[in-house]
This record gives structure tokens, sequence and C-alpha cells, in this order.
């Protein structure tokens, strides 16, 4: 055992070291695409959908319901005001810090996160390709105007002065939490067109933007090998970029604590925390690189 590798990953894991250093050895002098899931925003007190200790989730909000049902829709805003703030107050952990140093190094060549909570920005990684979007934007759905969140916010508490956000709060993984009312909740219209708002987020069962899924395709394509970090791939978009990996025959390391739907496909799989396998592999890949 390398005794700077001690820092990162518990002594007593020996087989996540071992798995560690091969996936370092196999991502040496390559040019490294990243995607990232859920998983590696649990250290920052953001949780999972799925995996141990992920908060069970009643059905999730749908495009088509978002769309047609305006009790829905009050629900999600409410929800939403009353967890956001606590869900981008949190920080970047070692995880994404990792990434960050190895984009850099000149390593990573960019990051595609499922990730909706930005912390991949907070961290000091800039090429980015948020996936399924932003909670830091709202969009007009009829004149396709961009807010800002905190400019919505500032109008909805003007419209519901009654709304106070609890000093603690049961996030759910979209980084809402389920209101017990919402009783005279009036949502804010868009300041342009009056029409109807929406936080610049992928809904199930919506689409993720063509324009978007090509950015992550091309950077696939610009990199040697793709590492994937924090996911149980069980959504498509993460699929498909691993097929696109698959196509073009380059390395795949997965580094997820449960089982994932592409290990069988992987060249290296690491079972372990995102925090401590991403920071050892990085400090790896720095020695060799040095």
């Amino acid at each position: 055992m390398h005794p700077d590798d001690t820092t990162a990953v518990p002594a007593e894991d020996d087989e996540v070291l071992d798995r560690v250093r091969a996936a370092a050895a196999l991502l040496a002098g390559r040019r490294i695409a990243v995607l990232t899931g859920a998983g590696i925003s649990t250290d920052s007190g953001i949780p999972a959908y799925r995996g141990a200790g992920a908060r069970p989730r009643a059905t999730p909000m749908t495009i088509q319901t978002y769309l047609g049902d305006a009790g829905a829709r009050r629900r999600y805003w409410l929800g939403g005001h009353l967890g956001w703030r606590a869900f981008t107050s949190p920080d970047p952990n070692a995880g994404h810090l990792a990434l960050a140093r190895l984009e850099r190094t000149g390593a990573v060549t960019g990051v595609v996160t499922q990730n909706v909570d930005g912390l991949h920005l907070r961290a000091g990684s800039t090429r980015v390709v948020e996936l399924h979007g932003t909670m830091h934007r709202v969009l007009c759905l009829r004149c396709g105007q961009v807010l800002d969140r905190r400019a919505v916010a500032e109008q909805l508490e003007k419209l519901n002065p009654w709304v106070r956000i609890p000093e603690r709060i049961a996030l759910n993984p979209d980084g809402d939490v389920t209101p017990e009312s919402t009783r005279g909740f009036v949502i804010p219209p868009c300041t342009v067109c009056a029409g109807m708002l929406k936080p610049e987020v992928v809904f199930f069962g919506e689409f993720v933007p063509a324009a978007r899924f090509r950015a992550a395709e091309s950077l696939v394509g610009a990199s040697d090998a793709l590492l994937v970090a924090g996911t149980s791939l069980t959504v498509n978009s993460g699929i498909r970029i691993i097929e696109r990996a698959r196509r073009r025959g380059i390395p795949l390391v997965i580094v997820n604590r449960e089982p994932t739907r592409a290990d069988a496909w992987a060249d290296a799989v690491i079972a372990g925390g995102t925090s401590s396998v991403l920071s050892a592999l990085a400090d790896r890949l720095d020695r060799v690189e040095a």
C-alpha cells in the first residue's frame, strides 16, 4: 500500500485500492470523459434516487402531469421552493473537487452529469454538460425566456407571504419536499409574457434536448476513455452515453457503490464511494502525469 493512498481510501479496503491502481494504469495518458450521477453528490448531503440509504419516493413528477394538472404544479412549486435553498446550499465534496483537479491537469476533458445541483461547476469544472438541466434556472414554456431561480423565488415569496421555509427539512432527490397543503398557493407567471414557468430540468417522460445530448456525445467523441461515477445507469440517457463509448471501443471505468447496468461492459469496476475513490484515482493519475 502506498502511504499517500491512505488519505483517500480506508486502509482496510485493500481490494478497492488494488482496483484504483488498475484503473489508474488503464486511464493514464488518456483523455478522460466523465459521466456522473446522483451518487457523487450524496456526500454533499443530497439524497440519491436509488441504492443504499436512498429515501423512498412516491410517483415522481412527469412532464405530462406537470402540464395537465394545476394542483400538481402547485405542489411541485411549493415543495420545490421549500427545498431548493437547502438543495443549492451544499458544498462540492472531494469527488467533485478531484474531477475538477483532473480537468485542470488536462487528464479530464469534461463532465457529463445527470445531476441538476450545479456542484461540478461550483467545484471548478469548466467543461460541464448538464444532461438533465439545472435547478438554478427557470424556463418559460410559452416564450422561452430563461429566468434566474433566485428572481423567481423572490416573486413567489411576494405572492405567497405566508410561506415559511422550515429550518429542518427532509429533501427529496429532486431538491423538493412534500408540502402538507397548497391551499392559497400562487405560482409566479413569466415576467415577459405571463406564460407557464418550469424549472430548467428534464422531467420524467421528457426528452433530453437534442443539442445538449449532442454536446455530451461530442465530449465523449473527443476522449480516449470514459469514467462513470455515482450512477446505477438506470436512466436511459446515461446508457446512451455508454453506448457511444462502446461503439468507439474506448476503455470504460465505473465507480459506484452498487452494481450498474453497464458493469458487464466495463474494463474496470470499483465498488466504493465516489469521494474516496475519485480522490485516490486523481492522486495516482497526478503521479503518473508528473
